[in-house]
């Protein structure tokens, strides 16, 4: 482990001590790789995934072709919020994950957003 992933850990353990999601507000909680980006929409005191979008999901694969990769954080923003509107939740706990709020983590907060979740 280098020592950017450490301290991105780091920051990720201090985050996690203060938020955590429950069944009425949810955490969704965002990760960026280098190529892909992932959210999902957990409870935490079921330990269960709500609902899931990333580049490679099925519904958004398709649309990318072309995109800039904030371009496609707006796309998996919107389609979580699709899916998290379907499933009833409204409202969310934002979980940057120890990455900075800015870019593509930024691109999907604002997407979900736009498309309807609190936060």
């Amino acid at each position: 482990m280098n020592l950017r992933q450490a301290a991105r850990l780091k920051r990720q353990q201090r985050i996690r001590k203060k938020i955590s999601g429950s069944g009425e507000r949810p955490r969704l909680s965002v990760f960026r790789s280098a190529r892909h980006i992932y959210a999902q929409i957990i409870d935490d005191s079921q330990g269960r995934t709500l609902a899931a979008a990333s580049t490679l999901s099925p519904e958004v694969r398709g649309k990318l072709g072309g995109l800039k990769k904030a371009e496609a954080a707006r796309e998996v923003g919107k389609l979580l919020a699709v899916k998290a509107k379907e499933k009833g939740i409204s409202s969310v706990v934002f979980d940057r994950n120890g990455f900075l709020y800015h870019g593509r983590v930024k691109a999907v907060a604002e997407s979900c957003r736009e498309h309807g979740l609190e936060f």
